[in-house]
């Protein structure tokens, strides 16, 4: 009993009212919370925007902006800003364009931000690089559901469930992308309008854009506790993961082995009780290992790269990935990567990449050889089909050919009807079955996810045999 022992009770009651250890200074570090430039916003458009010089331009950041050790913009912060600039398409571009009856002068329309909307109402001023938009569009649905599911110790673009399911997806997509996709009634307007030899030029709801800041975003300064500082630039553990952006531009048709590879973490890597790990902005330096140029019949790209060294953001404290383990000559690997375009992007369980085209292509080309019989059915011995009043055949004939200006020529002679049909057929069997495939192409910015860990690389011969199958 305390109150039979009144010494041991004062001294209980001394230590309880004595103040705390105020901390010293030298227990905390003061670190500036700053985006630095050349960060991308990772954008997308909240409405169809027209092709027209200063024409206003409205996005929401598709990821949050990271600094240091936190979030300091969320995603779905508005970012304002204006067509700065048009700028033609190239000459090989205008000519694949004609040769399908579109006659329009096309041109890229070039973005520039000035303003980031933070949900707290906050206008924080921005200058951004003129950019064009991605050739991809963000899945609106899921990006609330990518937003809540995001672990800040694993990479954000899926497991390997998750990018299967992706690719079984975006085959639905491509065939009945403008029946049972979002946005249909937009979708089916710009698929008709792009038909017209001439028509105005749009960029979908959903276009993407990677807008590099011109000068860094302030956000203040915080101050951090040493304990919390303990692992900084230490080895992270086997198996995590994290979210990169690619800083040098990578090519399966230009790459070379030994090629220099450098990216930089989008958000920062933490231990499993919370410990910074790594900061953001933290850059990995790394080398292609294997490299494969697309070729004909659409057999793929292929790219393979691995990353050994990794520099803090102040660029004092310099550490190899492998003090963890010397043995590993691989250091951290491609867990997944984000496509940029159509075509999707399969990584194996050693970080290989290869371009990979969706089988549903063949049914273009199966269409195109209907459309042109159909075209070429002048049989006078049918009823339903007499050079006279074939106008459906005719009319399909053309617009596979050439558009609507071979819609109305198909109509001069069942002769033209037939030539074009199977102009169009074998362009179709040219464009699905006979091209190049698609290179393995990661643009500066590319997002990606990369597995730590030491692993050995296999030989390129390998890599080969396990994804050069068509």
């Amino acid at each position: 009993m305390f109150y039979k022992q009144p010494a041991l009770l004062l001294a209980i009651l001394i230590v309880s009212a004595a103040p705390a250890r105020p901390q010293s200074p030298d227990d905390q570090q003061t670190v500036p919370l700053v985006v630095a430039a050349g960060t991308p916003l990772r954008l997308y458009l909240t409405r169809r925007l027209s092709k027209r010089l200063h024409e206003p331009v409205e996005a929401k950041l598709l990821d949050p902006l990271f600094a240091f050790d936190r979030e300091v913009a969320p995603a779905g912060s508005q970012v304002l800003g204006t067509v700065v600039r048009l700028k033609p398409l190239s000459k090989m571009q205008r000519a694949l364009a004609i040769f399908g009856g579109d006659f329009t002068p096309l041109h890229d329309a070039e973005v520039e931000y000035r303003t980031l909307v933070v949900p707290d109402g906050r206008r924080i001023p921005l200058h951004t690089v003129e950019t064009a938009g991605l050739n991809s569009i963000a899945d609106l649905k899921t990006i609330s559901k990518k937003a809540s599911a995001a672990n800040q110790n694993s990479g954000v673009l899926g497991t390997a469930k998750a990018q299967v399911q992706a690719k079984i997806d975006a085959a639905r997509k491509s065939v009945f992308d403008v029946v049972r996709g979002p946005d249909k009634k937009t979708r089916l307007e710009d698929f008709l309008w792009a038909k017209l030899p001439y028509h105005p030029q749009r960029m979908r709801k959903g276009t993407r854009f990677d807008a590099e800041l011109i000068d860094p975003l302030q956000f203040g300064v915080t101050t951090l506790q040493q304990s919390d500082l303990q692992l900084l630039g230490s080895q992270p553990p086997a198996d995590s993961s994290a979210q990169m952006r690619l800083v040098t531009p990578l090519d399966s048709k230009s790459g070379k082995q030994g090629d220099r590879v450098e990216a930089i973490l989008s958000r920062p890597l933490f231990s499993s009780d919370h410990k910074l790990i790594l900061p953001e902005g933290t850059r990995l330096t790394g080398g292609v290992t294997t490299v494969r140029r697309a070729r004909w019949f659409h057999r793929g790209g292929q790219l393979r790269f691995t990353f050994q060294e990794v520099v803090l953001p102040d660029g004092v404290k310099r550490r190899d990935l492998r003090a963890g383990n010397p043995a590993a000559k691989t250091l951290a690997t491609l867990q997944a990567a984000e496509a940029n375009g159509k075509t999707p992007l399969k990584v194996d369980q050693e970080g290989g990449v290869k371009a990979t085209e969706s089988k549903t292509r063949f049914i273009a080309h199966l269409i195109a050889a209907f459309i042109a019989n159909k075209s070429a059915d002048n049989d006078v011995g049918k009823r339903t089909a007499t050079p006279e009043n074939n106008t459906g055949g005719r009319t399909l004939g053309g617009a596979s050919g050439f558009g609507l200006l071979g819609v109305a020529a198909a109509q001069a002679s069942p002769n033209m009807a037939a030539a074009l049909g199977y102009y169009g057929l074998a362009w179709s069997v040219y464009l699905n079955i006979v091209a190049r495939g698609s290179e393995v192409v990661f643009p500066k910015n590319a997002a990606l996810d990369v597995r730590f860990g030491g692993r050995t690389p296999v030989p390129s011969s390998q890599f080969r045999a396990s994804t050069s199958k068509p």
